[in-house]
């Protein structure tokens, strides 16, 4: 049985604990996090044996295995080279970090601590959809992929929590549309030399103060010469809207093109609609389920996951390439 040591109980911190605790392999051992009434209740809901409000603290057990990190994103290297040189396997959700030079110490880390498994929750990767695809693309089905389109939306009820967290998200393409770009470079198989972003405040002018925006979108130019293009909204009226079209020279791929939560039809006095998901947990929980699953499996067989550390570096490098091609109006090389 893997003893895990979790940090972190907002709602997606939350998820993955419930969904550790659920599991047969592994044993939610320790929570941490500085709200004790929340960290109380949380530990004795799920059967928890010990808690921490010290992240230090935590990683000094000797009894835990491996660490499960759901932290403000800033906080995310740090950790996790404190909880690899602490001997534990780590998995980390997204992004990496919030600057690249954060996510190049990281991988001098991981680098130093080969015995440990890490892994980057990049959950897309393990939604049953998107790995459909990706096979057909591997098994050649649509021929050569020239443009990966990926929009990814939150609905505006939510648009309070994405302004708190706006000062230290590191903007909405590092915030949002990390997924987006890294789903362009998992199916289209290289790396993007140049990208030109544009959007704004629209509808929320706070994000202004951040040189950040509630509406962006981004073109890129791949080393293949392959195209990419990208959205990533806070305003959405109608729910969490993700969705993603691959086109090659003998097919193209689409998924999720019309939104909806089941294959579910109502008709009623409105005529005939299909409902929505609401957040990214309704839309993607049994991804984040699998993402967890692997990362034990990847502990228990002593093999490495295929989201690595450098596709974090990778993906945050494209990021803050997109921002400061948002910030200053130009085409910018990646580097």
């Amino acid at each position: 049985m893997i003893n895990i040591g979790h940090i972190g109980l907002g709602r997606m911190g939350m998820f993955h604990a419930e969904t550790i605790a659920s599991l047969n392999n592994a044993n939610l051992y320790a929570l941490c996090d500085l709200n004790d009434e929340l960290l109380k209740d949380t530990a004795q809901r799920l059967g928890v044996e010990k808690t921490y409000n010290n992240f230090d603290d935590m990683i000094e057990d000797d009894n835990i295995d491996a660490i499960t990190i759901t932290s403000p994103s800033f906080l995310h290297t740090e950790q996790i080279s404190k909880a690899l040189k602490a001997g534990k396997h780590v998995f980390s959700e997204k992004p990496l970090g919030t600057t690249v030079e954060q996510c190049k110490e990281a991988e001098k880390t991981v680098e130093q601590c080969p015995d440990q498994i890490f892994m980057l929750g990049f959950m897309r990767r393990f939604d049953n959809s998107y790995k459909y695809a990706k096979e057909a693309i591997d098994n050649g089905e649509i021929g050569e992929v020239y443009l990966v389109r990926s929009y990814s939306q939150d609905p505006t009820k939510n648009i309070e929590g994405a302004i708190a967290f706006g000062p230290h998200s590191g903007g909405e393409f590092l915030d949002m549309a990390v997924h987006d770009i890294d789903l362009m470079r998992w199916y289209i198989g290289s790396e993007p030399k140049q990208v030109w972003a544009i959007g704004g405040a629209y509808a929320y002018p706070e994000f202004k103060e951040w040189n950040d925006g509630d509406n962006v979108s981004a073109l890129m130019k791949f080393e293949n010469d392959a195209m990419g293009f990208l959205f990533a909204g806070r305003t959405a009226p109608h729910g969490y809207n993700v969705e993603t079209e691959i086109m090659g020279t003998k097919g193209t791929i689409r998924i999720g093109s019309v939104p909806q939560k089941n294959l579910v039809e109502i008709m009623d006095e409105n005529g005939i609609r299909k409902e929505m998901s609401q957040d990214f947990i309704e839309r993607f929980a049994e991804a984040y389920k699998a993402e967890i699953v692997e990362f034990i499996r990847c502990i228990e067989e002593d093999t490495k996951p295929e989201t690595t550390v450098y596709d974090g570096t990778a993906v945050s490098r494209i990021a803050y390439a997109a921002k400061e091609s948002f910030e200053t109006g130009k085409l910018i090389d990646i580097q």
